[in-house]
């Protein structure tokens, strides 16, 4: 294999909200549901297509980082769309600024924040690039757009309608997740389709959770373990977009329908949507890392989030990587750290009760 930074990539157009959910919103009769999540799904399925027309690049090499400041603190830079598309924006806030009366921008400034902060005290990396990556980051894009993305250089955010779904920026684990689907490209490179597209929709689902059990101070018993709690408008039936200890459950609601994920490979879905179902497959690995982590206890970031660093870093993940072959990376990252211990049995345990085999 192929050192990760001399991997070719295709810089891939991730969403926090999964295009099946869109679809179904846009099939309502009535016009203030269907409206904004068609003119989402139709202007996402628009950028995918160009990211995926890209050419095949090699992960660019960011400019060494010179002095404590520029490697151990971040660089973010925050625009205002002011409702349209054009990125970034208006440049309304820069790295050391005071906040601004725009609690969105605030809140976008903060969470790319912590994601470096976690990256970077507990995993001594310098950014998702490893070497000071400056951060950016678009709110207030376009009229009532119901998603969040990462287009392989930035973050996105949009508003919501008001009706299904908030301003994206209110949780700080949506933003956690899509920076870390940089994080992912700048090393293991995990191919957007199938079950390396469901590893790679995980991995960013476990550290946007753990950015925000970090900040929160929060161990793994004291998490909700949900994603996108607070993306929900008042009157849905629903808590979340997905949930890590209990896929399936996140959301039951007359309009979105009930949440899909399956929580085990027997009910694995194979589907030509999404990428091979990749945020609904997604919910296997997911209850896996939760079981890990609520066995082994404590902050989660701390052993079960290291074992899920070390094999995205480590250089032996494949980029068509699945379930399986990600499973026994894991577990020989935790004898490789830990030693014949509670963190390897724990890994086993809970790969075996998603039915995922390790040997």
């Amino acid at each position: 294999m192929q050192p990760q930074s001399q991997q070719g990539f295709h810089p891939v157009f991730c969403t926090i909200v999964p295009p099946h959910l869109l679809d179904k919103l846009s099939q309502s009769d009535n016009p203030d549901l269907a409206g904004p999540s068609r003119r989402t799904l139709e202007g996402d399925a628009a950028r995918r297509t160009r990211r995926q027309m890209a050419t095949v690049v090699t992960v660019p090499a960011s400019p060494a980082a010179t002095g404590e400041e520029a490697s151990d603190k971040p660089d973010r830079t925050l625009y205002d769309c002011r409702h349209h598309t054009k990125l970034p924006g208006t440049k309304v806030r820069a790295e050391g600024q005071e906040p601004t009366k725009d609690a969105s921008v605030n809140r976008a400034y903060a969470g790319l924040g912590a994601t470096f902060e976690l990256l970077l005290k507990a995993y001594g990396r310098r950014s998702i690039d490893g070497n000071g990556l400056p951060l950016i980051g678009s709110v207030h894009y376009d009229q009532k757009y119901n998603n969040a993305f990462f287009d392989g250089e930035q973050m996105v955010f949009g508003d919501g309608d008001g009706v299904v779904f908030l301003d994206f920026t209110v949780a700080i684990d949506v933003i956690g997740h899509e920076l870390t689907h940089g994080l992912t490209q700048y090393t293991a490179n995990l191919s957007y389709y199938g079950q390396s597209g469901a590893l790679n929709e995980s991995v960013s689902d476990v550290f946007g959770s753990l950015v925000k059990q970090y900040t929160l101070g929060q161990t793994a018993d004291q998490a909700d373990w949900l994603i996108g709690a607070g993306l929900l408008a008042p009157g849905v039936q629903g808590v979340a977009l997905r949930s890590m200890k209990a896929p399936g459950t996140a959301y039951d609601d007359d309009v979105l329908g009930k949440d899909p994920q399956p929580a085990k490979m027997e009910d694995y879905i194979h589907t030509g949507e999404d990428n091979g179902g990749v945020h609904l497959n997604s919910g296997i690995p997911n209850r896996a890392f939760y079981l890990l982590a609520t066995a082994l206890g404590g902050n989660a970031w701390e052993r079960a989030g290291q074992l899920w660093f070390d094999v995205l870093t480590g250089g032996q993940l494949a980029v068509d990587a699945d379930f399986a072959s990600f499973a026994r990376l894991t577990v020989a990252a935790a004898r490789s750290r830990f030693g014949e211990g509670d963190e390897a049995e724990a890994a086993l345990k809970a790969w075996s009760e998603v039915g995922v085999p390790t040997s």
